[in-house]
């Protein structure tokens, strides 16, 4: 995988760096840690020898310099070398400790040892634009970041840089279904949780129905349930909660959903002649806009929270950002152009919250300023959204 600057920060402590296969965890930290020891969990002899003596991993560490860093990769296939890790953290030895997942499954079942807190909680994600266009990507100078590959392709490290990125996409959902679902067996029926991740696709950008998505898969509902939070805890999917804060008006009660990137969603969403491009053009738009927003504030560090808008009678704010930096509601449109109709969500939450900063992102050129709200080119936006400048420097004009 081509090795590029990313806007994820080293914490100076041990620390937990979570997030979904191929987003590039083991490519930066061997860039940014080239003399650590590292503990591939996912090399069949380490694994083995590991599951089965545990202890192992002391000598191991106890064979290198005190103070080295020790990343271990995959650290939920052996949850319990995190006892060996917890005891070697108390020994005053300096080691730091650098523990990667691409599932939080195992990790989050009763009597996991989570290291009592000595060790930070991070997470890797899809490449932000800015990310993009501060390198080269699979060996070609200065592509950088297009918002057309992007809404196509999404932006997986493992998929963008790869030399043949549509077939790397093709084989990602399946990667995943053989490699976690299969080999680690988190699902009785494999063929019915590949059925659900074609039938949740449906629903990327939307709240999810259980019960319709059950009776797509032919399945039952609380099979369905499970499979979701298996999306979940493979880090494949998140829910955005409905923002609250005092409320005025009655609001929705379903957390939307989405794919953890957009083109993993357009490879499992299919396509036929019925159907209309803004079917599924739009929600790529949306979720490549809710993948940046979840790794500005993960990078970023800053004090704040990522939620949608929506009154039971239907008028919708695709993003709300509350924290430090205020209130933000963002709509998202995949259209060049601005109507009128597209600005009554911002309007009805302007009017609930007028402290708020209202901005419309849509595929257009021109920024415009209509009725107080801010309506940014899409593309220019995502490019200038860096983890180290709050929001207002991400839309100002250049």
């Amino acid at each position: 995988m081509t090795t590029l600057p990313r806007f994820l920060a080293l914490p100076q402590g041990s620390f937990f760096l979570f997030g979904p296969r191929g987003t590039g965890k083991t490519t930066w930290l061997a860039s940014t840690l080239p003399d650590a020891l590292v503990v591939d969990l996912l090399k069949p002899e380490e694994y083995r020898r590991l599951a089965a003596r545990p202890e192992r991993l002391r000598e191991l560490v106890l064979g290198t310099p005190a103070g080295n860093d020790v990343v271990i990769d995959e650290i939920q296939r052996v949850p319990e070398l995190l006892n060996v890790v917890h005891d070697l953290m108390e020994s005053a030895r300096g080691y730091r400790f650098i523990l990667t997942g691409s599932s939080a499954r195992k990790l989050r079942r009763g009597g996991v040892n989570l290291l009592a807190g000595r060790a930070a909680m991070r997470s890797m994600h899809p490449f932000m634009a800015g990310e993009m266009t501060a390198g080269e990507v699979a060996g070609e100078a200065g592509r950088g970041f297009d918002l057309e590959t992007c809404l196509r392709l999404g932006t997986v490290p493992a998929v963008f840089s790869s030399q043949d990125p549509e077939s790397a996409l093709a084989a990602y959902a399946a990667l995943y279904v053989e490699q976690e679902v299969r080999a680690e067996g988190l699902a009785r029926d494999v063929g019915s949780f590949s059925r659900f991740l074609e039938a949740a696709a449906f629903s990327h950008g939307t709240t999810l129905n259980v019960s319709a998505v059950a009776r797509e898969c032919e399945t039952s509902r609380t099979t369905v349930a499970g499979y979701l939070e298996l999306l979940e805890d493979l880090l494949l999917a998140f829910r955005l909660p409905v923002f609250t804060r005092r409320a005025k008006r009655r609001l929705a009660a379903h957390p939307r959903f989405f794919y953890f990137d957009c083109g993993v969603f357009r490879s499992l969403r299919p396509a036929g002649p019925l159907d209309r491009p803004e079917e599924i053009g739009g929600p790529a738009l949306e979720g490549l806009v809710a993948q940046h927003f979840r790794a500005w504030v993960a990078y970023s560090g800053v004090d704040a929270r990522l939620y949608y808008w929506r009154t039971r009678s239907g008028v919708e704010v695709d993003f709300v950002l509350y924290g430090a930096d205020g209130i933000w509601a963002f709509e998202v449109k995949n259209a060049d152009r601005v109507r009128p109709e597209d600005l009554r969500g911002l309007a009805a939450f302007g009017a609930e919250y007028p402290e708020a900063r209202r901005v419309l992102l849509y595929r257009g050129a021109d920024r415009l300023a209509v009725r107080d709200i801010l309506c940014l080119p899409a593309a220019d936006f995502l490019a200038r959204l860096h983890p180290q400048r709050g929001l207002e420097r991400a839309v100002r004009a250049v």
